[in-house]
């Protein structure tokens, strides 16, 4: 399944990633894909807050993983 035809295009970055408000853009993009991600995970019957922390955890597991390490 792919669910980012669901959610949407991100928006590219303006800013190089050294930039102090790198960060903040990236925030920008990504507070309504996840909260568009929590809505549904939270009408599917999930409990938002523990999504949310799974969310989180799956990031942290997935940072600096390939992407055959993440199937």
């Amino acid at each position: 399944m792919d669910m980012m035809n669901s959610f949407g295009k991100i928006a590219a970055p303006t800013l190089p990633t050294t930039d102090f408000n790198y960060e903040t853009e990236c925030r920008t993009a990504l507070a309504p894909l996840v909260d568009g991600l929590l809505d549904a995970v939270e009408s599917a019957g999930w409990n938002r807050r523990k999504a949310a922390y799974t969310l989180m955890f799956l990031s942290a597991q997935r940072f600096g993983a390939g992407k055959e390490e993440r199937k």
